[in-house]
């Protein structure tokens, strides 16, 4: 029998993900619909969200949950300010759509209100949609901990994971308590899987949570995101949170100049290591190694592609990073606060580097900039990062498969949001501890 190539693996793989997911529901699988006639779709045609008054310049949209509630006596931090002058170029300042003239109309299917296509060896920024708004990163600000990770930790050194580690809620690569992982292993997790898990089990080689928080954003302003402060170091969101589809491409492109991670993002399945059972809990059995796979679809389906990174929370909608290689060239797109529809983030992404590559090479209309001195680098408030509060299900998720239903999630929460806001205040205090 021949093998399949890796692309279809994938793609067989996310469509039976998909059905599981289904299954599990309790949605009956598309070919066991019954053969009933359906209404008709009534949904409005798709516009690009406009950004043009920014509303965005200081902070993001306002939370719908409770995420980014500051810890009892506490306040959230102020806005992270605004720069006197755009950094990476006077038209960079816009929060509209920003193109050189005589380029060709962009793509009309991009949901995201702020984006940036670059040039990842030149540092050209090609075009942007609203580049320095502040937008919640999701598990992309997982790019800044990777930088902070590869500076500082030594790849071979054995890790064995705990509870509080297997414990993490979101997105998980599987982190068992007295597992053993290499820390090139737990990159695997963070990069390929997302995995929040992976995340803490860094942070505690790193000096904490609220330490690694502190080299994260230290790591931003060096590299000159101005627009960055991270509150967690997953990217479950808290106070203050904020990054820029800017700050993201300057997070990437560094990134990419070191090998290990470009070789990460660019891994389609790896074995993993399993972990002992959970001796508090007899029921379980022990998990064997076992394969992981990239859940950046980009990899998967997009001719020349170099990988990227994924994410989702409720608030901050969904977030992508990725770049691809094309005639000796290299850009890279990255998406704030984007949704589903009317195609799906990567495909967006898709869109945009196939625009790029059809531009002249001189085509530009900012920079991405230098990393600066450290001493030069402004401070940043920190907020903790044990201060985000329950958020849903979807936290920091960094799949590319669908969440939720969008309408269904909306019609809920505002049906809801009395009784449960409510509720969450009374419990915030008692679960706390035990969420974080």
């Amino acid at each position: 029998m021949t093998a399949l190539p890796k692309s279809a693996r994938r793609r067989i793989l996310l469509t039976a993900t998909a059905s599981a997911l289904a299954l599990g529901a309790g949605v009956a699988p598309a070919a066991a619909l019954p053969m009933a006639a359906q209404p008709p779709t009534t949904a409005p045609p798709f516009s690009t969200p406009n950004t043009d008054a920014c509303p965005f310049r200081q902070s993001p949209p306002p939370a719908i949950d409770l995420s980014e509630a500051p810890r009892p006596g506490e306040q959230a931090p102020a806005p992270v300010p605004v720069p006197d002058e755009p950094v990476g170029g006077e038209a960079l300042g816009s929060c509209g759509i920003i193109t050189a003239p005589g380029t060709p109309p962009l793509p009309a299917d991009i949901s995201a209100h702020g984006w940036v296509l670059s040039d990842l060896d030149s540092g050209q920024v090609l075009a942007a949609k609203d580049p320095h708004g502040r937008y919640r990163p999701a598990s992309t600000i997982k790019i800044l901990l990777s930088l902070v990770a590869l500076d500082e930790l030594d790849l071979n050194h054995t890790y064995v994971a705990d509870a509080a580690d297997a414990s993490m809620e979101g997105s998980s690569v599987g982190l068992g308590a007295g597992g053993s992982y290499t820390n090139l292993q737990l990159l695997q997790g963070l990069v390929m899987r997302s995995g929040n898990d992976a995340a803490h089990a860094l942070a505690t080689q790193l000096g904490g949570e609220a330490a690694t928080v502190e080299k994260m954003n230290a790591k931003a302003r060096s590299l000159g995101a101005l627009d960055t402060r991270t509150a967690s170091v997953s990217g479950l969101d808290g106070p203050g949170m904020s990054t820029s589809p800017y700050d993201l491409a300057l997070f990437f492109r560094t990134a990419m100049q070191n090998p290990t991670f470009a070789q990460l993002i660019s891994t389609d399945t790896v074995q993993f290591p399993g972990h002992p059972a959970d001796p508090t809990k007899p029921e379980e059995k022990p998990v064997e190694p076992h394969a992981i796979y990239n859940d950046n679809l980009l990899l998967a389906n997009y001719p020349g592609a170099l990988g990227g990174k994924t994410g989702y929370t409720d608030d901050a909608r969904q977030t992508f990073v990725g770049g691809a290689q094309r005639d000796g060239r290299r850009l890279a797109v990255t998406l704030m606060d984007a949704d589903v529809l009317p195609i799906r983030p990567w495909e967006q992404a898709s869109r945009l580097l196939d625009y790029g590559f059809g531009l002249d090479r001189t085509t530009t209309v900012g920079t991405l900039v230098d990393p600066v001195p450290q001493s030069d680098a402004p401070a940043v408030e920190v907020a903790g990062p044990e201060t985000h509060g329950p958020g849903g299900m979807d936290l920091a998720s960094g799949s590319d498969l669908p969440n939720k239903d969008i309408a269904g999630r909306v019609a809920i929460g505002l049906a809801g949001s009395a009784v449960v806001v409510g509720l969450l205040v009374w419990a915030r205090a008692l679960t706390r501890r035990r969420r974080r």
